[in-house]
């Protein structure tokens, strides 16, 4: 008894003996699940057993791998759990699955034992089939980037049109008072964007005012302003961008271009579309993170050089800084409400920050609201450096002069291209384009999310690339033909405003108190309360104040004629 005692202690630790009742595993190909045998099965039924590896019973512990079982997920839409174990979890790149039928139906059931045990949570294979959801490897940096991008555009250099309405004291007050704001909503976003008690991440915007609002009314309320602020403005990317780029041929060319029949404007815009169409073919939002830190550079450059230049040149001669203010008391009225659109307008891209933040891993222990906030505090510190210098050293440099449906850039091109160095002008212009074309893939992105979404929804696949490239350049067509056939759309600043403006101001106020609750009559009760009620009349007082303006002053209307 003694040497049978020493052989068995001589066996290797890493053998152990499985009993002849242990549960018998096999492999699934189709699921990587793991079924278990019955405890009763005898060596007689298996007789596959003695070709098994040996393997201890913990190694076989099935586990979620898509995700850690505390980290955030986005609102499921096939509603079907992933669960692999086994060699798919460790040793196994892990595919997403194509359709809901490869879930197993055991599992189906929310509040079953085995999924309360594993702590299992809805996974959305749709996210990793579309491109605001395809990477989460953002950070603040990206965050930052694409905020900057986002937050700085071709509608800051109208601002001083704004100003030329109110004045010096009501413009600065409504421009400071706008900027909080909307820093303020920004911070209620990026905190909305998880929710800790369902452990869902709102990746859209639209997705969490049909969350919070319900799906019939967040559609109505969001739809059409967030497809406006996406569509609309990569259409009036087209024409600032077609526009500058002629303006920058004809500044490097002058009195001395030999080219008899040089680009017409719509033929500037058509290659505008094609440079933005050929970038659009990026995947996915992180990886036009390069083109947004470009664009971000571009524009705070394009924004120095303007009001340094402008202000280096001096006042105009007859300058006059009393409000502009024509017609009747009620005239006033409407330019006075137009004129806040305006400032409303050039404080867009709420309708990005959700879709930012959800570039980012996110868990409990490490949320990606920090991170997003850090990146957003840079660049809003960027921001409030640009608009608010071009805003006043615009007005202060041009006064009344400056066009009514026009910018600092008009300006700067209409009373000073003979003064300032062609060189200047040019970089400038440049500056312009670059912007416009980096902005452009940023704001077009939740349209191909949406293109995209579509199709994996009625396939349950993923978009192959050669029809997202399809999709993408028909989308960059169509707001070609559209900036073609309505270039007038820059006479609308402020109606586009009044419609966009509970997107920024309002909506984000009424989420804070439905989705966290604060106690009634506290501050925070209160505060949101009363800014959200307030976007709401703000937004609807400046859309009738637009639209009475554009029809009291007119506007030229030239369909197909841009000039």
């Amino acid at each position: 008894m003694a040497g049978v005692e020493d052989q068995v202690s001589s066996l290797p630790n890493s053998l152990p003996i499985t009993p002849r009742t242990a549960p018998m595993f096999h492999h699934d190909d189709q699921f990587g699940s793991v079924p278990i045998t019955p405890r009763t099965a005898s060596v007689a039924q298996t007789p596959s057993i003695l070709s098994l590896p040996i393997t201890p019973r913990t190694a076989r512990t099935p586990s979620i791998v898509s995700l850690p079982p505390s980290q955030f997920h986005s609102p499921s839409l096939s509603r079907s759990p992933l669960l692999l174990t086994g060699d798919h979890a460790t040793n196994k790149p892990v595919k997403t699955p194509r359709s809901r039928g490869l879930t197993p139906r055991f599992i189906t059931p929310l509040g079953s034992p085995l999924r309360k045990a594993l702590k299992m949570t809805r996974l959305d294979p749709q996210d990793a089939w579309l491109p605001i959801t395809e990477s989460r490897n953002g950070n603040a940096f990206y965050a930052a980037f694409h905020t900057l991008c986002s937050g700085i555009g071709i509608q800051a250099l109208v601002l001083p049109v704004a100003f030329t309405i109110l004045g010096w004291a009501w413009g600065i007050i409504g421009l400071t008072v706008a900027f909080v704001w909307q820093l303020y909503t920004l911070y209620l976003m990026v905190q909305l964007h998880e929710n800790h008690e369902t452990g869902l991440r709102y990746s859209r915007y639209l997705q969490l005012a049909c969350a919070t609002f319900g799906e019939n009314l967040g559609k109505l309320s969001s739809a059409f302003p967030l497809g406006y602020l996406s569509a609309g403005t990569c259409c009036a990317l087209i024409i600032i961008g077609g526009s500058t780029a002629k303006l920058l041929y004809e500044t490097l060319c002058g009195a001395t271009c030999s080219n008899p029949k040089p680009l017409t404007v719509v033929e500037w815009y058509l290659v505008f579309t094609c440079v933005a169409v050929v970038l659009a073919q990026l995947p996915n939002l992180n990886s036009i993170a390069g083109i947004s830190l470009i664009g971000a550079l571009t524009a705070v450059g394009y924004c120095t050089a303007l009001w340094t230049v402008s202000v280096a040149e001096g006042r105009l001669p007859n300058v006059s800084y009393e409000p502009v203010r024509k017609g009747s008391q009620v005239n006033k009225i409407f330019d006075l409400l137009n004129a806040f659109g305006i400032i409303a307008f050039a404080f867009r891209g709420h309708n990005l920050i959700l879709e930012i933040q959800a570039t980012m891993p996110s868990s409990e222990k490490h949320p990606s609201r920090v991170p997003m906030w850090r990146g957003v505090q840079f660049a809003y510190l960027l921001i409030a450096m640009c608009l608010f210098p071009l805003a006043i050293g615009g007005y202060w440099a041009y006064g009344h002069l400056i066009p009514a449906n026009g910018s600092v850039l008009t300006a700067l091109f209409a009373f000073h291209s003979q003064d300032v160095s062609r060189s200047v002008l040019a970089l400038i212009s440049i500056f312009v384009i670059i912007n416009a074309v980096s902005s452009f893939q940023l704001y077009g992105m939740p349209m191909f999310d949406d293109m995209e979404s579509a199709y994996t929804t009625r396939c349950k696949k993923a978009c192959p690339w050669w029809l997202r490239s399809i999709f993408r350049a028909i989308f960059g067509f169509v707001c070609f033909f559209i900036a073609v056939a309505l270039p007038f759309l820059g006479s609308f600043t402020g109606l586009i405003g009044g419609i966009a403006l509970p997107i920024t101001f309002a909506h984000p106020c009424f989420m804070w108190l439905k989705v966290k609750k604060p106690k009634k009559y506290s501050l925070s009760w209160w505060v949101n309360w009363g800014l959200g009620l307030l976007g709401m009349g703000l937004s609807v007082i400046l859309i009738a104040a637009g639209l009475y303006v554009v029809i009291d002053t007119g506007v030229k209307i030239s369909f197909f004629n841009p000039q």
